[in-house]
């Protein structure tokens, strides 16, 4: 009997961490370290989700710009244009919710290459 106790109380905590997770939101400002073949930066990224959309502005060494993107359980993806000196360059983010106050994954600048992000709410 004890034994079924114990695993019950499992399978609850791991239920109300799972609905913890679940109800993370990105709406916020965010500062971002980006690491790619062609240099790194650190452009602060404003994210306002509802549900499972995301949408949001870039601010950094290329400009600025709106995104869309979403929200789906822990993992997070957005893109958006900027015009770098007459060429448009596309930017994918995929990544992952580490926590409510950090954010890990790849970016690709789409025909030149990827790279790595990190990024921390401010």
């Amino acid at each position: 009997m004890r034994l079924i106790a114990a695993a019950a109380v499992v399978v609850i905590g791991a239920t109300a961490l799972a609905a913890q997770a679940a109800k993370i939101d990105v709406t916020g400002k965010w500062a971002f370290n980006v690491e790619t073949a062609a240099g790194s930066g650190t452009p602060t990224i404003t994210l306002k989700q509802d549900g499972e959309k995301l949408t949001g502005h870039y601010s950094g060494q290329l400009g600025e710009t709106d995104l869309t993107g979403t929200v789906k359980g822990q993992e997070i993806s957005f893109k958006f244009s900027v015009d770098a000196q007459g060429n448009m360059l596309d930017f994918v983010y995929t990544g992952t919710i580490e926590s409510k106050d950090a954010l890990k994954g790849k970016v690709s600048i789409v025909g030149l290459g990827e790279g790595t992000f990190t990024a921390k709410r401010q």
